[in-house]
């Protein structure tokens, strides 16, 4: 192989990212699945390639630049900042009764899927709840879809929570964390497939620096800094 050869094949390896590991049974069984409608339509195995094409796509796991500064809060999911609102936590998040931000982030089906940890600090309360599967972009999916909740608390006993939840297509939510877990910014966590909605509760009085309609990246975007005293950032759609 010659030296262009060899610089083309490691482009190509730098510009497709890893694949997780979740997503190997799945794709495998599309794999099949488009092997299978081979014999029978020409046709057929075509949208099979395309949709085992999505799958890999889907459980891509890329690289991100996560910022390692104390008191940033990252976004845990990519997806579309779809609604920033004051409301009372969930109970099993342990934040207490009175009203915070809450940042809910939409990931559609082309989306990464890989969760990341928002903030250094020890998981203090995880917590699954079983339910309905709602379109994830609904108010109610807060309440009655199926979801994981995690609450993580500093080393300065500021606690954020993050919700996973499922979506109308999503049916398998995965969390790796543990209580007492401690855990690092950025750090990889879990998924949910196929489709679904982040939550995240900033501390009381902790304002939001991003705004409705904005794409959000998975542990690069900033949601908030929690030694920031700048207002809740407003903006428009030009």
């Amino acid at each position: 192989m010659s030296e262009k050869e060899d610089n083309i094949l490691i482009t190509i390896c730098k510009t497709i990212p890893p694949i997780h590991n979740e997503g190997w049974k799945f794709i495998s069984i599309f794999a099949v699945a488009t092997a299978i409608l081979a014999l029978f339509s020409s046709i057929l195995f075509w949208i099979g390639v395309v949709l085992t094409l999505w799958c890999a796509y889907f459980f891509r796991d890329p690289v991100r630049s996560v910022p390692t500064r104390a008191g940033l809060i990252l976004s845990p999911a990519d997806g579309l900042v779809q609604k920033i609102t004051k409301v009372v936590p969930p109970g099993e998040l342990g934040m207490g009764t009175e009203e915070h931000n809450r940042i809910s982030i939409f990931l559609n089906v082309f989306d990464v899927h890989i969760n990341r940890v928002p903030l250094s600090g020890t998981v203090k309360a995880t917590h699954y709840r079983p339910g309905a599967f709602f379109n994830a972009s609904l108010d109610k999916a807060s309440e009655e879809n199926e979801r994981q909740y995690v609450a993580v608390t500093t080393a300065e006993n500021v606690t954020v929570g993050f919700v996973q939840i499922a979506g109308l297509v999503a049916r398998r939510i995965v969390c790796n964390l543990n209580n007492g877990q401690e855990v690092k910014s950025g750090q990889r966590f879990g998924l949910i497939r196929f489709g679904s909605r982040m939550d995240v509760y900033l501390p009381q009085n902790v304002q939001p620096l991003v705004i409705v309609g904005q794409r959000a990246v998975g542990g690069e975007t900033v949601l908030a800094d929690l030694a920031s005293p700048e207002a809740a950032r407003t903006g428009t759609r030009v």
